[in-house]
């Protein structure tokens, strides 16, 4: 059995990255990590060249992709919320998997898993939930594919703004525009996977729910 784990998350080394990896360990089965970063994938033409084949006429390297996500047992995907929504990266990168759909049907039956950061805390008022809809458009992609979506963790990420040295003067900060006038990138501060129990907890359960499902099947 061997597990694909595809993260979107642009930033090495990142909270999604470490999340991503702890599920992927938590399976006990080997496992392929893959950050999309380090690869070019445009998003689907909806052209339909795809049909006959089911292979995709893009010639880039989503092609391989796809070609991992069919020889893979189960698949978890990783990815942030810009503007409140799944991330354009991991967004290109499941489209890219619908030639694998066509008259076959590789990716049915097969486990999967969502997660998400974002920079906006769950359940709060007057702010999008971006974390929801980041979870979502990654479990009705395995939903409308015929996958059996075991989990999903939902991480607390950082406002860019953090990280610029504009962050506490503009007047368009994220982190004005969600925690207030008077917040600052000190205030706010930096968070990390690591250091949220609720989040480990639902990446080593997501793994060993994928593992279980798999062995259910043997």
């Amino acid at each position: 059995m061997k597990i694909l784990g595809v993260s979107g998350s642009p930033i090495k080394d990142s909270n999604a990255d470490r999340a991503l990896k702890a599920a992927l360990e938590a399976t006990g089965m080997d496992y392929e990590f893959v950050k999309l970063i380090d690869y070019t994938v445009a998003p689907c033409k909806a052209c339909l060249g795809c049909v006959k084949t089911n292979v995709c006429v893009i010639k880039d390297d989503g092609i391989a992709l796809a070609e991992k996500a069919k020889e893979a047992d189960a698949l978890i995907i990783a990815g942030f919320t810009p503007y409140s929504t799944l991330d354009s990266r991991t967004k290109a990168f499941i489209e890219r998997l619908y030639p694998l759909r066509h008259r076959y049907g590789f990716m049915k039956g097969k486990p999967g898993g969502a997660i998400i950061t974002s920079a906006i805390p769950k359940d709060f008022e007057m702010m999008p939930p971006a974390s929801d809809n980041g979870i979502n458009a990654i479990t009705y992609y395995m939903m409308e594919e015929g996958m059996e979506a075991v989990g999903s963790v939902r991480i607390l990420g950082n406002n860019p703004c953090v990280r610029c040295r504009f962050g506490d003067e503009c007047d368009m900060s994220g982190i004005k525009m969600t925690f207030g006038p008077d917040a600052t990138k000190e205030s706010v501060g930096i968070n990390k996977f690591e250091d949220q129990p609720e989040a480990v907890n639902a990446a080593k359960e997501l793994g060993k729910n994928i593992a279980e499902y798999l062995k259910s099947k043997e």
